[in-house]
């Protein structure tokens, strides 16, 4: 199997199998297959489970399959997969909560982001109130 090496805001990423992957990344092993999780939704570009810490009734990641730190990245890198993943997320909401929904990216320790892979939390099944810390 060839992989290269390439900058990444986490450190280092590496292209496998035409994806492009962190070998320390919890989610590019999720997407692997090598750690479980409650899969909702899928396409060729993303995939969608559950979170293990819910803060709402529908509370389900969407992450995309190759691996971006964050959602600014992932935006100057491939605005396309950018928009599989909101469509996913969309596909998500429709059959989790009637479409109506929360799509949340933490970018940065401080914002709440504890792994590093982009993802965006889709939230809702209730009335959501605001707030913003």
């Amino acid at each position: 199997m060839t992989s290269t090496t390439s900058p990444g805001g986490d450190g280092s990423t590496r292209r496998e199998a035409g994806r492009l992957t962190a070998p320390d990344c919890l989610f590019c092993r999720i997407v692997a297959g090598e750690v479980p999780a409650t899969v909702v939704a899928e396409n060729e570009a993303a995939l969608a489970f559950r979170d293990l810490d819910p803060r709402a009734p529908v509370h389900v990641l969407v992450v995309p399959r190759d691996h971006h730190a964050d959602v600014v990245q992932l935006a100057a890198a491939d605005p396309a997969l950018l928009a599989a993943v909101v469509l996913l997320g969309d596909e998500v909401a429709e059959q989790e909560s009637g479409g109506q929904f929360r799509l949340v990216f933490n970018t940065g320790s401080e914002a709440g982001q504890s792994v590093f892979h982009v993802h965006g939390h889709v939230i809702g099944g209730t009335r959501l109130g605001w707030s913003p810390a």
